[in-house]
């Protein structure tokens, strides 16, 4: 995955800087990430600084300005990581000629594990999305779109096949990504719930949303005994 795929326009003050990859430089580029990552999902974009950044990392300025241009772009990286990640699970190989809705369950579950996974970086922008540039809401709009339709098509056949009951596509689409999507509002690694059992959980309401038929063993209650009608004393007299 190609992390620089959004162009940042050059000024006649900031030329383009050939950067030659040696051992040692992509370590302290992840750590710069993981910092600021945890720095901005602490104390948000505005509230965050290079100097803070270095700062924790113990270096200088200079280090951090030799693998990014400026705090947006480590944001926007940060970023763009999940995004890929999450909207491009639908995009299943040609060949694959699994049933429409095991593939729905197999692209909700990875999307799901991706968000997990990619805690906290994948909430900054359900959290933020002022800070973003233009170019980078375009990008991220084209892999929306992309799966969106992915998706509509594989509940269309699943449709077809008999598999899943749904109204109209796009709106079931969208309010199945919706689940993963507020996920920022309350997931935490340390909830009650350990990160597998939430994958879980959510797979299965996603794949309720979606309308899949699933046979369910209904459980036969016993019969309820009936009251016994109580005589109050006073008839008896």
């Amino acid at each position: 995955m190609n992390e620089r795929i959004l162009p940042r326009p050059m000024t006649a003050d900031r030329q383009p800087r050939q950067r030659v990859s040696t051992l040692g430089t992509e370590p302290r580029r992840e750590a710069i990430l993981k910092v600021a990552e945890r720095l901005f999902f602490e104390q948000g974009y505005a509230n965050t600084t290079i100097e803070q950044i270095v700062g924790e990392l113990g270096v200088t300025k200079p280090v951090v300005y030799y693998y990014f241009r400026d705090k947006l772009e480590i944001f926007e990286t940060i970023s763009w990581r999940p995004t890929v990640d999450c909207l491009t699970v639908m995009d299943f190989a040609p060949d694959d000629e699994r049933p429409a809705h095991v593939k729905l369950e197999a692209g909700l579950t990875r999307l799901i594990e991706n968000m997990v996974r990619h805690y906290p970086a994948a909430f900054l922008y359900y959290r933020e999305p002022q800070v973003f540039r233009p170019e980078y809401i375009a990008a991220q709009t084209k892999l929306a779109r992309s799966f969106y339709a992915h998706m509509c098509a594989l509940l269309e056949q699943g449709r077809r096949d008999g598999t899943l009951e749904f109204g109209e596509a796009r709106l079931t689409a969208l309010a199945a990504f919706s689940l993963p999507g507020f996920m920022h509002t309350w997931y935490r690694p340390d909830g009650r719930l350990p990160p597998a059992e939430v994958v879980r959980e959510m797979v299965a309401i996603a794949m309720r949303v979606i309308g899949v038929h699933h046979p369910v063993a209904r459980r036969v209650r016993p019969p309820s005994p009936r009251p016994t009608k109580r005589v109050s004393s006073r008839s008896q007299t």
